[in-house]
């Protein structure tokens, strides 16, 4: 279908430049064939005016025949009597042709005239002189045919022959220009055709000139990379939870399994309360990857006025710390969903105390147009090699798998998540002890 669509951009640019050049070339030899004609009528004016003439000179040299040799289609002298008295001799014997006689105050006159009898053409170039004369005023008449629209066949078909020859050369120039234009295109297009989801390191080819097909390729590679990235991150991530969720539904069989093979014997309210532990913790795991896919889904949030330092009060005293938590609270007003800041300061509190020796310190400050809530413990830390690995969905570093057991692996991949949705960042910064968690948000003013 592509192809078939560059085809036709093909065929639709060749299209209207050809047509364009068609339409100037009609204009233009237009414009070339009225000036051609004007100037062809001037020139054949010019001729019967010269064949009136040299009857007029013969006139008053008395040296007029009654037969008048002529070069053009005809010519009559009339005398002060309207006879005529001369003629060529396509003419001789007829009558007088026309009454046109010049204006008064002139000697002569030119007229195109159409319908003049014994000629052939429809119309005529007629010239009128006056010649005065003793016994009155005598008419000299000379007749020309009039020049067609065309001029003649040959200029016809000279203008004719270059329109073509520019028409062709047109469609095909622009045809060849448009095929090499969009060459880059198809190949673009057959190597993406060629990739699929199991082979998606293969990169389209880039023109080599820095015009926009060389920027439409280094787009879609870039794009490209993106998505070999998220794959990659689906297919990790797929594992990982696969692997997570494995682990209870295990759990679960082995406990049931123990319990099933000597049932008299088996303490079937230990193995209950296992199984609800159980399910605790498979619960908590979809909950977050629910979570995890409404945030990647931009599901929207309802936003309000949410003041930081109120907010860790509030879940400071909702759910009491089994380890000291320490406070420096300064007033600070963003705009964000509170549920989703909540659930990211939550988060950020239980990695805090699952690491944490003795004490956890929480603090809210604002930093120019930011406010920047910081979570720190002081516990083992982090490396710095690692500071972005935690993040990642059920990441968990292996030093701290083991106080760690009571997590999902999602807590702070979320966090990152909506401080990102509501436009600010999640990170790890250099502390003297422990680890500096520090979130910064856009400021609400007013």
């Amino acid at each position: 279908m592509i192809a078939r669509y560059a085809g036709s951009v093909r065929v639709r640019l060749t299209l209207i430049a050809t047509a364009g050049v068609t339409l100037l070339c009609l204009a233009v030899s237009a414009v070339v064939l009225y000036g051609v004609h004007g100037a062809a009528v001037d020139y054949r004016t010019n001729e019967i005016v010269s064949a009136a003439l040299r009857v007029v000179h013969l006139i008053k040299r008395g040296d007029l025949p009654s037969i008048v040799i002529t070069d053009v289609e005809g010519v009559q002298v009339v005398n002060s009597a309207g006879q005529v008295v001369a003629a060529s001799a396509n003419l001789e014997g007829r009558p007088r042709l026309l009454s046109l006689i010049p204006d008064p105050d002139n000697a002569t006159r030119t007229q195109t005239v159409c319908g003049v009898p014994d000629f052939d053409h429809e119309c005529e170039i007629v010239a009128v002189f006056r010649v005065y004369e003793q016994d009155g005023d005598w008419m000299v008449y000379a007749y020309g045919d009039m020049v067609p629209w065309y001029v003649h066949v040959l200029v016809l078909a000279f203008l004719i022959g270059m329109t073509l020859l520019l028409i062709g050369l047109t469609w095909f120039g622009t045809s060849r220009t448009v095929a090499r234009t969009l060459a880059p295109v198809e190949a673009i297009r057959a190597k993406l055709d060629e990739i699929t989801a199991t082979d998606l390191g293969q990169r389209v080819p880039v023109p080599a000139n820095p015009d926009e097909l060389h920027a439409l390729a280094k787009t879609a590679n870039r794009t490209l990379d993106r998505l070999e990235a998220a794959v990659e991150q689906q297919r990790r991530f797929a594992s990982d939870a696969s692997h997570d969720l494995r682990s209870p539904i295990t759990a679960m069989r082995t406990q049931v399994e123990e319990a099933m093979l000597h049932p008299q014997e088996a303490d079937w309210e230990q193995t209950g309360y296992a199984l609800l532990a159980s399910l605790d913790r498979l619960q908590a795991i979809v909950t977050d990857l629910l979570t995890l896919a409404r945030l990647d889904a931009g599901a929207p949030q309802a936003c309000s006025r949410v003041e930081l330092s109120e907010l860790v009060r509030a879940e400071l005293t909702e759910r009491p710390r089994s380890k000291k938590v320490k406070t420096d609270l300064c007033p600070v007003v963003v705009d964000g969903d509170r549920l989703r800041l909540a659930r990211l300061l939550t988060n950020l509190l239980d990695n805090a105390e699952r690491h944490a020796e003795s004490l956890v310190g929480v603090t809210v400050t604002r930093e120019g147009d930011e406010a920047v809530l910081e979570v720190l413990d002081d516990g083992a830390g982090i490396a710095p090699e690692h500071r972005e690995f935690v993040f990642r969905r059920f990441a968990r570093l292996d030093a701290s798998r083991n106080r760690d057991a009571g997590g999902t692996g999602l807590g702070l991949a979320i966090a990152r998540e909506i401080a990102r949705a509501h436009g600010g960042t999640l990170a790890i910064a250099d502390s003297v002890s422990g680890a500096r968690f520090v979130l910064r948000l856009p400021v609400k003013d007013g």
